[in-house]
C-alpha cells in the first residue's frame, strides 16, 4: 500500500466480506480513537435488505445509491473524524467512497472463507445467510497497491486489531 499519512482526526472505512468482523472492530477503532461510527448496513434501503434476506446477491445498481450515502456520511464526518464499516469489496465501490471522502483509509479485514463461513453460520438473526459468503468472495477484489489502506488478519482477537492498526499508523502517522 502507498504510504500517506493518515488523516488527524482519523476518517476510516473497515471494509471485507460478510461476516469478517467490521462492525465489531470498526466500533472498536471507533471507541479507542474517539471518533463517531456508523454500520453501512444501517444505509441500506429496504429492498437491498430484503433481497440480501432472501438470499439474492445484490447488484452494481442496487449498491450505489447505499454506497452514496455511506460516502455522504464519511464526507459529512470528516472534519471531526469518523469509522464505518462497509464491506467495499469492489474497487469501483472504494471509488465512489474516495470521491466523497478522499483522505480516508481503508482497513481491510481479510481471512479464509472457512473462517468467514463458521462466522456467518454463527450469527443468528441477520440478514445476510451464508449461502452468500461465496459470491462476497466472488466480488471481492483486495486493496491496490496504489490505494491508501492496510490489510489486517482478521482471525485474530479484536483488541489486537485495533492494536494492530495502531502500530501500522504510529510510524510517523503512516500505515
Amino acid at each position: 500500500m502507498p504510504i500517506h499519512p493518515v488523516p488527524d482526526p482519523p476518517l476510516l472505512t473497515v471494509m471485507g466480506v460478510s461476516g469478517s468482523g467490521k462492525t465489531t472492530v470498526g466500533a472498536a477503532l471507533a471507541q479507542r480513537l474517539r471518533v463517531r461510527y456508523a454500520d453501512a448496513d444501517d444505509f441500506h434501503p429496504a429492498e437491498n435488505v430484503e433481497k440480501m434476506s432472501a438470499g439474492v446477491p445484490l447488484t452494481d445498481d442496487d449498491r450505489l445509491p447505499w454506497l452514496h450515502r455511506i460516502g455522504e456520511w464519511l464526507a459529512a464526518h470528516a472534519a471531526g473524524g469518523g469509522v464505518v464499516s462497509c464491506s467495499a469489496l469492489r474497487r469501483s465501490y472504494r471509488d465512489v467512497l474516495r470521491a466523497a471522502a478522499p483522505t480516508q483509509l481503508f482497513v481491510h479485514l481479510h481471512g479464509s472463507p472457512e473462517v468467514i463461513a463458521r462466522r456467518v453460520a454463527g450469527r443468528p438473526g441477520h440478514f445476510m445467510p451464508a449461502s452468500l459468503v461465496d459470491s462476497q468472495f466472488a466480488t471481492l477484489e483486495p486493496l491496490g497497491a496504489d490505494e491508501h489502506g492496510l490489510t489486517l488478519d482478521l482471525d485474530r482477537p479484536v483488541d489486537d486489531l485495533v492494536d494492530g492498526y495502531l502500530a501500522a499508523t504510529a510510524a510517523g502517522g503512516k500505515p
